[in-house]
């Protein structure tokens, strides 16, 4: 089993307690809604029964799955006609993966969120030449390329801007750690 698909499994053994409502619950709850967008169900699980963005998120991402779609799988199609931008997230990765063991992985749709106790790094392939990773940091100011996340991501403090694996230096994997234990 990889990280990802551990960290998914403890993210649904947590729900009952975390939620009110095992997964199979929530799933019974959601098939009488005619949401078509990601975000209409979120907006309900949230506002309507006060479900955390995190929860609410995955529930709604393995509500609306594919039949058969793994995490791995969200991984793979993020990077669909984005070859290129693979080796910057596996270098990350490789980076995370020495933070500690409590790192966990949650694979989305378009983005991987990357949590200790709470969410503190997005790893994006948000353009065909551009990948971007959402740091939260709190209290640390913009500097050169660790830029304000601004509008671009709101569950993030900071955005750095990468077009190759030579943009994950020293500084950057040093900020990464600092969003590390400030997420502990």
């Amino acid at each position: 089993m990889s990280s990802v698909d551990k960290a998914l499994q403890t993210m649904i053994d947590n729900m009952p307690e975390k939620t009110g409502k095992s997964l199979e619950e929530w799933f019974e709850l959601l098939k009488g809604k005619s949401f078509t967008k990601h975000g209409e169900y979120m907006k309900f699980l949230k506002g309507e029964h006060g479900v955390t963005h995190g929860f609410a998120n995955t529930i709604t991402a393995l509500y609306k799955k594919k039949p058969g779609e793994t995490t791995d799988d969200l991984v793979e199609n993020q990077y669909k006609g984005k070859e290129h931008l693979r080796p910057i997230y596996d270098a990350l990765l490789k980076q995370i993966k020495t933070l500690g063991d409590d790192v966990e992985l949650a694979p989305k749709k378009a983005y991987v969120s990357v949590r200790r106790k709470r969410q503190f790094a997005i790893l994006q392939p948000s353009t065909k030449s551009r990948f971007d990773i959402g740091l939260n940091i709190k209290g640390k100011d913009p500097d050169g390329k660790l830029e304000a996340a601004g509008s671009w991501n709101s569950m993030c403090t900071h955005r750095i801007k990468c077009s190759g694996q030579e943009d994950i230096d020293d500084q950057v994997v040093e900020w990464i750690k600092e969003a590390y234990n400030g997420a502990g």
